[in-house]
């Protein structure tokens, strides 16, 4: 394919596999994440691995980027793409578990205001800015929320991401006409990822695994592979949806 696709939290984890998996496919894949370091290492891991190797590797691009400053977020769309460039798909990937929460008020309202700069504000500035850009039609948008949206945990990250579910909803009926898709997805318990930092104890990480139905945690790729299935144009008819992937451990909304 040859398409051009944007992943916002592309650095690390399923952000960083998401992009691999495009590299594969041929598309001219950009990855936007704070961290240029981090980027740079994420494009060379997709650039050394088997598949992407030549002429794929040569399609990933990297862009520091803070994405919950609105004048960081139209400088970048103006600087990498034209006004005539369409953007086939839009990954909202970036987000952060955010920090506790404390107890005084002004330490809440710091917490939640981070959290919800970072799991929502990032997503509907780059949407917006990209908006005039994405594929018409054709286009798809794809965001990330979490198993947390649904049945709760993490307060302040689970209301974050619930945000883009109501969201998500407006802009389907919006883009839909225009026949550009909006879907969410929602993982569970995803190993390999920065989520849980160092609170990732060897019996969470059991008592998660546990609570699935198919007895393992998932991986990135599993993500990847549910981003795949909703980005061609096969998945026209698809939008407005949150798609679970948490291995049976939350049963259909």
């Amino acid at each position: 394919m040859n398409r051009t696709v944007v992943i916002s939290g592309g650095g690390t984890g399923i952000g960083r596999t998401i992009a691999s998996r495009f590299a594969i496919h041929g598309d001219r894949v950009l990855i936007i994440g704070r961290r240029a370091d981090v980027l740079h290492k994420a494009a060379e891991y997709i650039a050394s691995s088997g598949a992407s190797r030549d002429l794929h590797s040569r399609r990933v691009e990297v862009a520091a980027v803070d994405l919950t400053q609105p004048d960081q977020v139209q400088s970048f769309v103006d600087d990498r793409f034209p006004v005539e460039t369409a953007v086939d798909v839009l990954v909202n990937a970036a987000g952060s578990g955010g920090p506790p929460e404390g107890t005084s008020l002004s330490e809440v309202a710091a917490a939640w205001e981070q959290t919800l700069r970072a799991n929502v504000l990032t997503a509907v500035l780059l949407t917006t800015a990209l908006e005039p850009r994405l594929r018409r039609p054709g286009g798809r948008v794809i965001n990330f929320s979490s198993i947390a949206a649904l049945r709760g945990g993490g307060t302040a990250y689970a209301a974050a991401k619930a945000a883009l579910h109501g969201w998500s909803y407006t802009l389907a009926g919006a883009f839909g006409p225009e026949g550009i898709t909006v879907n969410v997805i929602a993982p569970g318990f995803i190993d390999s990822t920065e989520l849980f930092g160092d609170t990732m104890t060897d019996e969470r990480r059991q008592r998660l695994i546990t609570g699935t139905l198919v007895g393992r945690a998932g991986h990135p790729d599993d993500v990847a592979a549910a981003v795949d299935y909703l980005a061609p144009p096969e998945a026209s008819y698809i939008t407005g949806q949150v798609l679970q992937i948490n291995g049976g451990a939350l049963l259909g909304r």
